[in-house]
C-alpha cells in the first residue's frame, strides 16, 4: 500500500478530500513567507488541533498574530531554524511538519554563501533532528526548481535540503516518521516576483528592467501551490520528490503583456513605456529545470504531476505500483513547455489576484 490514501491509483486519478490533517498538530516553517502563510490559511479549513507558526520575521509574525489570533487553534512562534533548542521546545507534541522556512533569493545568496547554507541545510537538518527526536508523523519539505541540476548558491543549498529529507527516511530507526519533498517554480505575485516589480515600474513610467527577455520561468498561483503541498501530504510515503506540472513564460512577453494591459491604468501610453535589457544576474540561468536528466530514470509522470521516487534504499520502502504510468524519458524545463500568450498571461494574473493587490513588495526579478 502505497501513502495513506489509496497511494499510486489515488495520484494517478487525482485527489478530492484532504482527511489526513484533521485533529492534527501542525508546525509550519517560514510561516510568514508566501508559501507559509497562506498554507496557515489553507490549514485551518481542514479541522486541525493546533498550527504553531513559527518564524524569525518578528513583524511579519505579529500581522499574522493579528490576522488569525482570535483562532484558538493558532500558536506563533518567533524563532529561526538555525537554533536547535527552540526548535525542540517549538516541535513539541507536533504530528506533522511543512518545512516552508529558508533563504531564497538567488542574487543575494550569491554574495552570502554560508549564510544561506547554514539555513537551508544547517536549518533543515535541525528540524530533521528536532523531528525525529519526537516522533513526528509526517515531514514535508517545500523545494524549488533551483534544486535541479543547480546553477546557483541557492539552489545548490536546497538541494542539499532536498538530500538530507530523502535521506532522513534512512536513519529513522523504528519511527513511523514519513519524510517527502514538494518541488515547485514561482508562485505568482511572492515576495522577489518579478511581477509587483514590473508593475511598480510600469505605474511609474518606465523604464520596465528585463534581465533577458528570452529568459523561461515555471510560474503557478500560490492557491496551487499550497494545494499540491497537501495533496502531497495526503498520499506521501516518504522518500519521494512530488513535482507538480506548471505553465512555462517567456520573460519578455510578461513584460510587454503588462506593460499592454496595466500602462493605460496608470495613465501612460504603453509605447511611451520602455523596457530596458540589464543583463542576467550572478548564479541565474536561462531557463528553469524541474525534473533534470540524471532525474528521469526515477521520474514517473502522472495526470497533475510527477513523482521522483528515492534513489537509496531503506527499510520498509516499497516502490507503488507505476507499471501503467509513463517513465520520464527527458528533462524537464521551462524551456521546452509551451510558453503562455501574453492574453493567457493576463488571465492568469486577473484570475489568481487582483493586479490592484500586488503592492511594492522588495525584491528582484523572478527567481
Amino acid at each position: 500500500m502505497y501513502g495513506r490514501s489509496n497511494g499510486a491509483t489515488e495520484l494517478k486519478e487525482g485527489i478530492e478530500t484532504i482527511t489526513t490533517l484533521q485533529d492534527e498538530n501542525i508546525l509550519v516553517t517560514g510561516a510568514c513567507g508566501t508559501i507559509g502563510s497562506h498554507l496557515v490559511r489553507e490549514l485551518l479549513t481542514h479541522d486541525p488541533a493546533t498550527i504553531r507558526a513559527f518564524d524569525n520575521n518578528e513583524a511579519e509574525l505579529f500581522s499574522l498574530k493579528k490576522e488569525f489570533g482570535d483562532d484558538p487553534r493558532t500558536r506563533f512562534l518567533l524563532g529561526d531554524i538555525r537554533d536547535q533548542k527552540r526548535l525542540e521546545l517549538a516541535i513539541e507534541d507536533i504530528d506533522t511538519v511543512f518545512h516552508a522556512a529558508a533563504l531564497k533569493h538567488v542574487e543575494l545568496n550569491e554574495y552570502n554563501p554560508f549564510e544561506t547554507i547554514q539555513t537551508n541545510v544547517q536549518g533543515t537538518q535541525n528540524l530533521i533532528q528536532a523531528s525525529l527526536n519526537e516522533s513526528v508523523t509526517s515531514f514535508i519539505a517545500v523545494s524549488t526548481d533551483k534544486a535541479s541540476n543547480p546553477t546557483s548558491v541557492m539552489g545548490a543549498t536546497k538541494l542539499l535540503s532536498e538530500r538530507l529529507v530523502i535521506a532522513a527516511n534512512t536513519y529513522k530507526g523504528d519511527r513511523e516518521t514519513e519524510f517527502s519533498c514538494v518541488r515547485f517554480g514561482n508562485v505568482l505575485g511572492s515576495s522577489g516576483s518579478v511581477i509587483p516589480i514590473f508593475l511598480d515600474q510600469i505605474q511609474d513610467g518606465g523604464p520596465v528592467t528585463v534581465t533577458d527577455p528570452e529568459m523561461t520561468r515555471f510560474i503557478m498561483p500560490i492557491k496551487e501551490a499550497v494545494t499540491h503541498v497537501l495533496n502531497t501530504h495526503e498520499v506521501m510515503s516518504g522518500g519521494e520528490i512530488f513535482v507538480l506540472k506548471m505553465p512555462s513564460i517567456r520573460i519578455g512577453t510578461l513584460a510587454e503583456a503588462m506593460i499592454e494591459e496595466y500602462a493605460p491604468k496608470a495613465d501612460h501610453y504603453p509605447e511611451a513605456v520602455d523596457i530596458d535589457i540589464i543583463g542576467a544576474r550572478p548564479g541565474e540561468r536561462t531557463h528553469e529545470k524541474l525534473i533534470s536528466t540524471d532525474e528521469c530514470k526515477q521520474a514517473r509522470e502522472l495526470n497533475n504531476m510527477f513523482v521522483i521516487l528515492p534513489q537509496i534504499d531503506f527499510t520498509g520502502y516499497k516502490e507503488p505500483d507505476y507499471s501503467d504510468v509513463n517513465r520520464i524519458k527527458s528533462e524537464y524545463t521551462s524551456e521546452e513547455e509551451d510558453q503562455l500568450s501574453k492574453d493567457e498571461i493576463i488571465d492568469l494574473l486577473e484570475l489568481n489576484k487582483s493586479i490592484s493587490a500586488y503592492s511594492s513588495v522588495a525584491g528582484s526579478q523572478m527567481d
